[in-house]
Formats: structure tokens, sequence, C-alpha cells
């Protein structure tokens, strides 16, 4: 399974996002990842299906657009109309989690499922099945920039045992303080897709920045696996 880099806009300048996206694509990135947070399940406001709607129109890169909201399902519509490839719900808000990751496959998106760093992996045991990836949280949801949970390594590791278990061989992904530092030992411990924001578009050169991580994560896949 390749490993897939998808900078997180989060941190990006949204004065010049069009450029900030451009710059990461040159650099070799492989999704764009959008925070969707409305102020009630975190602590920020972020943005909405009509800036999804304009990123789609300059990215050349799939969208990965994550719902950190208090009602998800009353928005999947409308963010798989404004080009979301990608959908991840939050089960900590969801008691009908089976029929919200079906109604998102049924809209064309690919359907994932998100753990909060205090959220065991076994809450993910009737539903791993049916989802397309599992986004595992490194940091608590919200804000860039924040440092890495070490836990969430071995974290990564049950998530992959327990889909592999269920048959279902859809990638990991990792979000929050993923830097050059940790994302070989991440991916090494079987993440797929790395989310990186403040390591990308805190830098100087998102570009070269982008290029480093991928190499990194890229490179990490011939470490033994991490036990």
């Amino acid at each position: 399974m390749s490993v897939l880099i998808a900078p997180s806009i989060l941190s990006a300048d949204f004065a010049a996002l069009g450029d900030a996206i451009a710059a990461v694509q040159d650099g070799g990135a492989d999704l764009i990842h959008v925070d969707v947070m409305d102020g009630h399940f975190v602590p920020n406001i972020t943005i909405g299906p009509p800036v999804v709607k304009s990123i789609r129109r300059v990215a050349k890169v799939p969208l990965d657009v994550h719902l950190m909201i208090q009602d998800p399902d009353r928005y999947l519509e409308a963010f798989a109309e404004a080009g979301a490839s990608m959908i991840s719900v939050h089960v900590e808000v969801l008691p009908h989690l089976h029929r919200t990751v079906h109604a998102i496959k049924a809209l064309g998106a690919k359907a994932g499922v998100v753990l909060n760093p205090s959220t065991p992996v076994v809450a993910l045991q009737e539903i791993a099945p049916d989802v397309d990836f599992v986004l595992v949280m490194s940091v608590n949801p919200g804000f860039g920039g924040q440092t890495f949970i070490p836990r969430s390594e071995s974290k990564v590791r049950e998530v992959r045992a327990l889909l592999d278990g269920a048959g279902n061989r859809g990638p990991v992904e990792i979000d929050g303080g993923i830097d050059r530092d940790n994302v070989a030992r991440v991916v090494a411990a079987g993440a797929h897709i790395i989310v990186a924001g403040h390591a990308i578009f805190g830098s100087s050169d998102p570009e070269r920045a982008t290029r480093e991580l991928k190499a990194a994560a890229l490179g990490a896949r011939t470490l033994p696996a991490a036990r």
C-alpha cells in the first residue's frame, strides 16, 4: 500500500489559499486535507461547503474532508456536491454510525471514521468491515500546531490489526503533530495517509517541506514493522 501525503490547509494562509495548494501539489501532495469545524464539537470554527467548492476548482488532487462537527449527517450531501472525494466523521457524535458511513458511500465519496485520542479502538469493532479508511487523531482536534501524542503510534497499530481482522485493507490515516521526526514511526506502525499542517505550511517553503515529508514517509516503508 502506498503512503499518501495530505497537507492540511488549517495551517495555511487563507488569504492565499490557491497559492498554498499549488505549492504543496508541486511538492508531491497526494490529497488536500480540509478540516471543517463548527465551534460545538471542537472549540474552533473554520469553513463550509462554499469554500470546499472553491478549493475543488483549483486542486488537482482529491479533497479529504474531515468533519469535526456535531451533526455531520445534515451536511454530507453538501460536502459531496462541493467536491469532497473522502469524507470522515467522528464516532463520538454518531449513534447511527453504520447508516452514516453508507450514506457517504451512496454519495460517491470514500467513507472514513475518526477516533479522538481518548476514544478506544474497540469503538470501531462493529463498523470495521464497512469503512473505507480510519483516521486516528494524534492530537485533540480543534487547532493546528499541537504536539504529537506518543500513544498514537500504538493506536495506529491497533487500528491496523482491527481492520485486518475484519478483512478490510483500507488505509489508516493519522492527523496531528506529524513531522519529519515522527513520520517514519507512524508509517512503520501502519499509517498510510499522513496529514500534516504546521510541518508544511509553517515552513518558509511548503513545496520543499511537502517533498521532504513525503520522502521521509516513503523511506519508512523499508523499515521493519514496529512492535
